[in-house]
């Protein structure tokens, strides 16, 4: 079962079960994955862009909430954060950091990187391995610290 079968399979479940957040999020994915299948003009939806459009739609609901609480809002950013939880049972289990510097180490290694002139060649190789599973920001950040001390 792909992921848009998945998706619209939840929204009826969903439905029966009256759960609002849940529903609302739900069609939030299904919007922006038919979004992205008119936009190209495909029929399909490969494994990978599905996990980017989730990442990027839980990213959007993190950043979100933390507006929300910033101005007081504790509704909104709950309601915000409801639908990020959703979102992410969708994506794979992220990496936590001690996991992340493993993996991250561990390229540098495979690579043969010893400087910054590296940083580049670095970040691709793990932008390809750790998608979905670390966050990119914080994966540079690790990486151009690993690096500099080199």
């Amino acid at each position: 079962m792909n992921l848009q079968e998945r998706i619209d399979a939840d929204i009826k479940a969903a439905m029966l079960a009256r759960e609002k957040d849940k529903l609302n999020a739900l069609r939030a994915i299904k919007s922006a994955i038919l979004l992205e299948l008119t936009k190209d003009g495909g029929s399909g939806l490969d494994e990978a862009a599905g996990m980017r459009i989730l990442q990027k739609l839980y990213k959007q609901r993190m950043e979100s909430a933390a507006i929300y609480h910033e101005q007081q809002r504790p509704e909104l950013a709950a309601e915000e954060e409801a639908q990020a939880d959703v979102i992410e049972a969708y994506l794979p289990k992220r990496m936590d950091a001690a996991e992340m510097e493993a993996a991250v180490i561990a390229l540098i290694g495979e690579l043969g990187a010893n400087g910054m002139k590296d940083m580049g060649r670095v970040m691709g190789e793990a932008n390809k391995r750790l998608a979905g599973k670390a966050d990119g920001s914080a994966v540079a950040a690790l990486v151009k610290k690993l690096l500099g001390v080199s």
